[in-house]
């Protein structure tokens, strides 16, 4: 089976790299300036989008939701929800993803869904699930889920439903219907 943690072990930095140090955890402060990337990004039809629904009113993994700052600019933000997968938890919902355009093709992208699985894992997660571009998502290893084996509830292009395993032999243990978990009272 494909594993994110494999693919952070077998990505290696270049020694042009940025320190990892710009990668760090989202805080309230980033909230309006994240916001502003994601409407740049996706634009005001990112609502009805079935990956944000999931997630609408669901709590996010705050562990887990980083940013890239370079040179005090926001270079790009990832989240993660945390989700149940035919009743089973452990899984995460991964997206938004956004880079800001003057960053983009930096590979950015990758470090913050590389470090943010690499996280992910320590923390107990087993499987990431995403709504994305297989051809984008595969670097990290993502695989296409198989027909009718993971449901979101609404439309999705079955080629666009990717998961992959934080934990050997995860994927094995989820099937049936996805859903957010609500945010503590």
């Amino acid at each position: 089976m494909r594993r994110a943690v494999d693919a952070v072990a077998a990505c290696a930095y270049s020694a042009d790299m940025v320190a990892p140090e710009v990668i760090s955890p989202l805080t309230p402060a980033d909230a309006f300036v994240v916001k502003s990337l994601h409407e740049q990004a996706f634009g005001p039809g990112r609502f009805a989008r079935t990956a944000y629904r999931v997630r609408e009113g669901c709590a996010l993994e705050d562990r887990l939701c980083l940013k890239v700052e370079l040179s005090g600019a926001l270079a790009g933000a990832i989240h993660f929800a945390p989700i149940e997968i035919g009743g089973r938890g452990g899984a995460l919902l991964l997206g938004p993803l956004a880079i800001a355009p003057q960053f983009v093709n930096q590979g950015w992208g990758l470090k913050l869904i590389l470090e943010g699985a690499r996280r992910g894992a320590e923390l107990g997660y087993e499987l990431i699930l995403l709504v994305g571009d297989l051809p984008y998502y595969a670097r990290a290893r993502f695989s296409q889920v198989p027909m009718g084996r993971i449901r979101l509830p609404g439309p999705v292009d079955p080629a666009r439903l990717l998961w992959v395993e934080l934990a050997p032999g995860a994927f094995a243990r989820y099937s049936g219907d996805v859903r957010g978990l609500p945010r503590p009272l």
